[in-house]
């Protein structure tokens, strides 16, 4: 099974340069004016312009709002050395809500975008989370 992420975005042009300047992916094309694709992580990430008060689906009543929001599905990037990463998000944008936190041989930042969406950096020891209690 092959897995992309979207992130719907107000501004196209601005999540593109926050996107790639944060966490180094590749910005590879625009479809239809209002989708963009980014490569050079796992999945492939479009970024898709639906504007500030637009509804979410028509038969749900919320209406699009880019504040700072939680939802029960965020982005986690696995980068190679978090403050280093941590700090490229940052200027980019990104506000960082957490310290590094340290768990079962992994390193973990929280964010949130610019456009209100949280994200994580991991770094891990090896390939994954390590529950051997090592």
């Amino acid at each position: 099974m092959k897995m992309i992420v979207n992130i719907d975005v107000p501004e196209l042009a601005r999540a593109i340069e926050f996107y790639t300047d944060a966490l180094g992916l590749r910005y590879s094309r625009t479809l239809d004016n209002d989708v963009a694709e980014l490569t050079g992580a796992s999945a492939v990430i479009y970024l898709l312009k639906k504007d500030t008060g637009s509804r979410v689906a028509h038969t749900l009543p919320q209406v699009r709002n880019y504040v700072r929001h939680w939802t029960p599905v965020h982005i986690d990037f696995v980068v190679d050395d978090i403050e280093l990463a941590a700090a490229r998000a940052v200027r980019a944008g990104a506000v960082r809500e957490s310290e590094c936190i340290e768990w079962n041989a992994s390193k973990c930042i929280t964010f949130s975008d610019p456009f209100g969406h949280g994200f994580c950096l991991l770094e891990f020891a090896g390939e994954t989370y390590d529950d051997s209690g090592a």
